[in-house]
Parts: structure tokens; sequence; C-alpha cells
């Protein structure tokens, strides 16, 4: 597995199976975003809670990276020290070389954001007052930009909302309104927290575009979070998995899915497995997702089983035989970015999983400093 320039190996993410050294990156301008040894705990004594510890990446100009992990793997965390939000016990972010803590403002000229879970716009806004008015907070002239607001209602199919307030929109528009603030300047890192969240299919695909079109056609780094894998997978050039507080991957989609490929089939069987057999299945096999198939006659079951050789089909059909059943179905499964992604997090909790303190969608009042111009991110 690849890791990002500059890097050296950390030791705490090797231990990790499965887990690419996290890197060490730079702190010169070269890279769009970098983070360096970013670590964070939320209270004290025994209720303490350490968030983020030794976190390190870096990303270059023009690059989809998808920030993905567990719920209370520290994500949002990482997100809101890299805005200024949090204030880390260690570590630094630079923004397009600029020290995020040293030098707030000036950072925030380069970043945007849209958070999951907040506010992000004034709902009694139109989306254009709401996009002009980020703009200005970040130094920007509105009217300068008219162009380029016009361009993202349209592509956001916003045009016939543009001047209607916020309020007023479904949930789905006010999301796009989201995205078009955190856009709403020529910023060198967007970072977007489940910006897909409540769209429709045809608005999440023409949000995909939008993500592409920006880092190929106009350099801008994107560091989007989400548990929609598929979305992930479409844009993402690169994936950075944390779990427990750490970087435990940081690899494209593509090398990240080919180390934890296995063959692995579902399998349709005339009748129903035994106990003994069915047992029997998941030791040697890790068989799973055993269902039953009406319709038969007899009724029949389904199962997904993961071998770690080709070879160990042959063994599995002979164990069924012995059982009695005979193979009416078998099908090979193709990995994915998920299949990888619950391999790296030991299928830890998803989006409906428990968050420790600090990882929640609202900012936690220790250590928060407040936001300021160019973030579309009210609180």
């Amino acid at each position: 597995m690849t890791t990002t320039p500059d890097a050296v190996p950390d030791d705490r993410a090797g231990e990790s199976a499965g887990a690419a050294p996290a890197a060490q990156p730079g702190t010169g301008s070269d890279h769009a975003l970098a983070v360096r040894n970013l670590s964070k705990t939320f209270g004290s004594g025994d209720e303490a809670v350490r968030a983020v510890e030794d976190v390190n990446f870096a990303v270059e100009p023009g690059t989809v990276v998808g920030l993905l992990g567990p719920n209370g793997a520290g994500k949002t965390t990482t997100i809101k020290s890299i805005l200024g939000l949090v204030v880390p016990d260690a570590g630094e972010v630079r923004v397009a070389g600029v020290d995020v803590r040293e030098s707030a403002r000036e950072a925030y000229r380069h970043v945007g954001a849209m958070l999951e879970g907040a506010r992000n716009v004034y709902w009694k806004l139109t989306p254009r007052e709401n996009m002009e008015f980020f703009a200005a907070v970040g130094d920007e002239d509105p009217a300068a930009l008219r162009e380029r607001h016009d361009a993202l209602l349209d592509q956001l199919s916003l045009t016939e909302k543009a001047d209607e307030p916020v309020n007023d929109l479904s949930q789905g528009q006010k999301q796009k309104v989201s995205l078009a603030c955190a856009l709403a300047r020529d910023v060198d890192v967007a970072l977007l927290d489940e910006p897909t969240l409540g769209l429709d299919v045809e608005s999440s695909v023409e949000l995909r575009r939008e993500i592409r079109r920006l880092a190929d056609n106009e350099e801008t780094t994107v560091v989007l979070s989400s548990h929609d894998m598929d979305v992930v997978e479409d844009v993402c050039d690169r994936v950075i998995v944390m779990n427990d507080g750490g970087v435990v991957a940081d690899d494209s989609v593509a090398n990240l899915v080919d180390v934890f490929r296995s063959h692995v089939y579902r399998v349709d069987l005339d009748g129903t497995l035994p106990g003994r057999a069915r047992d029997r299945l998941r030791d040697r096999y890790d068989a799973r997702e055993f269902e039953r198939v009406a319709g038969g006659n007899p009724d029949g079951e389904r199962f997904v089983v993961s071998l770690a050789e080709p070879a160990r089909l042959y063994d599995l059909m002979d164990d069924l035989r012995e059982a009695g059943l005979t193979v009416v179905g078998l099908d090979s499964l193709e990995a994915d970015l998920e299949s990888a992604f619950l391999e790296l997090t030991d299928g830890a909790a998803g989006p409906d999983g428990a968050r420790p303190a600090g990882e929640t969608g609202e900012s936690p009042a220790e250590g928060a400093a407040p936001a300021d111009g160019g973030v579309s991110g009210r609180e």
C-alpha cells in the first residue's frame, strides 16, 4: 500500500491488521492540506476521551480524498481541527501552507466547509443571499462571484429557488444550499461532511460530477466524509480510514479493495442445513448471512462464504455433499470498498453507532474555537 509524500512509518497505525503506515507530511505550501501529529482529548481523569491521537496525512492540490471511519473514529474532531473549530492538544494543521492555529483568519480564506448535523446557512436569507454572505465573510467581493454563484445554483437545480427564503425549501434543497455556500468562493480546500445526505439520486449524481469538476478543472482539494460508500468509491482518488482515533489505512480505492480481496461466493442449496453442518461451515469457511429461500421443493437455503484460496471451494463442495445437500446456485461476489472498510475497522459501528464525547455533529464546548470568516459551518 502507498503512503503520501514525505512519509515515515507510524508505529501506531502499523499495528492494525492491513493498515498502511500513516503519512508524516511536510509543512510546505506544496500540500493543499497537511495534518501532522494531531491529537485531541476531551474531558479529564476517568471521563477523558482520546478523540484523535497522532494523526498524520497530507493532500495534494486537485485531489478528492475520502475520510472514512465508524462513528467515534475521530473524523469529526479531525475535520473541526482543520477548520479551527476545535483546538488540538498537540500537532499542527496547514491549509495552503498556512498554519491554522497561528494564522486562523488567513487559513480560513483558503477553505470552505459543509458540516453534517449543523445549520450551515441562515434560513431567513435566500440561497443567493447566503452565498453572497459567505463570500463576503471570506473577504471576497460577492458581485465579482455572481457568475460562479449562478453556475452553482444551476448545477444544483436551485435556480428557481435562488430568491426564496431557505426556510421555505425542502430538506434536500437546504442541503444543496449548504453545499453551494461551501463552494461560494474559490477555495483551495473544501471539506464536505455527508454532502449527499437528503439528496435524491439525480441530485447525488450531479453532485459527484461537480466534485470531480472542481478537482479536475479548478484544482480544488476536496475532503469528503460520508457513509455512502458508492459516492466515495465513485469520486475519490484516495481514501483515508480512521479507527479508534488514528489512521489505519491511507491508499487508493483500488489498492484498498485489492488488499482485502478474498474469494467470496454466494451458495444456494436445494434443502436446508442441519445445525451441526451450519456450525461447521461457519468455522471452516467463514459462512454467514444464512437465509431460507422459499419456492423450491423442498425449500432451500442461501449463505455466503469467504475462502482464503479458490481450491477451498472443492472442500466446501465435499462438506455439503457429505451433509446430503445439493448446490443449485453458485455466484462469485466482487470485493468493494465497503468490505475493505469493514475489514479495516473490524466491523465497527456504522452510521447508527454511538459516538464518544466530541464526536457528535455539534462542536464540544471544551477546547472549541469560534467559527470565523470563510467557513460555511455556523453552529
